[in-house]
């Protein structure tokens, strides 16, 4: 594994240094192995590693090339750890996003468009009074998606869909045992949207924190 290590470090410091570039195709194998210093099985275990998180694009018959790099591409790996968290870790994830949702909604609040607001709000409406839990949990990771993506931050945005998987479960079962959870979550949802179609940063930040910390909150008291 140390050679591997190597290898994956020697890749990474031509990556950073900008000698390989987003898109670049690099060397032949034996090319960049003399380059390196390296054995070729080393290098290609190293790619091997590289290409799992994205870094690299292993294409057959075509080459091996550094990928464009995008945060949203890059944080798939993060999504495919978070997969394996524990239940007794989704208090955790919560706290995350108590941390990181807020502060992107009120981003979102200078940033989002009417068009975007009235797409919001258009979902709201077609859930009516009485969704079903699984209904609404979907509406609700919609719902968010769009306004982080509003904040215009990209990682941010590929950081909180990453975490948004583990605290699914927990909110179907908050909405099935908690007997005002479905009110309370539509009527969650209608305050962050007022306060954005306010322009108002600081109303949208605190109606987004109390809408986790109300989930966060129950499941502490359940588990």
């Amino acid at each position: 594994m140390a050679v591997t290590d190597e290898a994956i470090e020697k890749i990474k410091g031509m990556i950073v240094s900008g000698a390989l570039r987003p898109g670049d195709r690099l060397p032949k194998e034996s090319e960049l192995a003399a380059e390196l210093g390296l054995s070729r099985n080393s290098l290609r275990e190293a790619v091997r590693a590289l290409s799992l998180i994205r870094i690299l694009d292993v294409r057959q018959g075509d080459g091996t090339y550094v990928t464009s790099l995008d945060p949203q591409l890059l944080l798939e790996a993060l999504s495919f750890v978070v997969d394996f968290h524990r239940d007794d870790t989704v208090l955790e994830f919560l706290a995350v996003r108590r941390i990181l949702e807020p502060a992107a909604t009120a981003m979102a609040a200078s940033r989002i468009s009417e068009g975007e607001l009235d797409v919001l709000s258009a979902q709201l409406d077609a859930l009516g009074p009485l969704p079903s839990v699984e209904e609404l949990v979907a509406t609700d990771l919609e719902f968010h998606r769009g306004i982080v993506q509003s904040s215009g931050n990209s990682v941010l945005c590929s950081l909180l869909d990453g975490l948004s998987g583990p605290t699914t479960r927990a909110r179907v079962w908050r909405g099935l045992t908690q007997e005002d959870a479905v009110s309370r979550t539509l009527h969650e949802h209608r305050a962050i949207l007022s306060a954005l179609r306010d322009r108002d940063a600081e109303a949208a930040r605190s109606w987004a924190t109390v809408h986790i910390a109300s989930v966060e909150q129950w499941l502490r008291s359940t588990l």
